[in-house]
């Protein structure tokens, strides 16, 4: 057997978590994005409130989309605490991600004006988020208990 074949078999689980992972999300950003960008350029709610609301959305499909095809835990297997550390780990890696990305973006694009400043920063904030969010959710939020692994 090659070494990437072992490899794979040896990591299978986690890749396909991965693939599934970047499916939802990439259905998740792409929604996200566009209830971003009208909310902020269109309606001309600010920064916070349209990323805010955004990810209010997207976390609610985050959350059962990944529950059933990432994470697979069926029913039976929730735990009571389940959407409330979903909820922590989607507070925590927002604020932290777009707390990052504007300060950042805002040094670096010092002479451009806000509104490009603001939609870069919710770019970057969608990156930094969702690595964060992966591990957040795999190893807080759907973590194997010892005895399913």
């Amino acid at each position: 057997m090659s070494k990437i074949k072992q490899l794979y078999e040896k990591n299978k689980d986690f890749i396909m978590e991965v693939i599934h992972f970047c499916i939802v999300g990439v259905i998740n950003t792409l929604m996200g994005l566009g209830i971003i960008e009208v909310l902020y350029n269109l309606i001309h709610l600010n920064y916070w409130a349209s990323s805010g609301i955004s990810y209010f959305i997207g976390g609610v499909f985050s959350y059962f989309a990944n529950a059933k095809v990432t994470f697979k835990v069926e029913g039976k297997d929730r735990d009571k605490g389940l959407p409330c550390r979903f909820a922590i780990n989607i507070i925590v890696c927002y604020l932290i991600a777009y707390g990052i990305a504007k300060p950042l973006v805002k040094h670096v694009l010092s002479a451009q004006p806000t509104v490009i400043v603001e939609n870069v920063a919710i770019i970057i904030g969608m990156v930094l988020f969702t690595v964060m969010n992966f591990f957040g959710q795999k190893f807080f939020v759907f973590k194997k208990s010892g005895k399913e692994k």
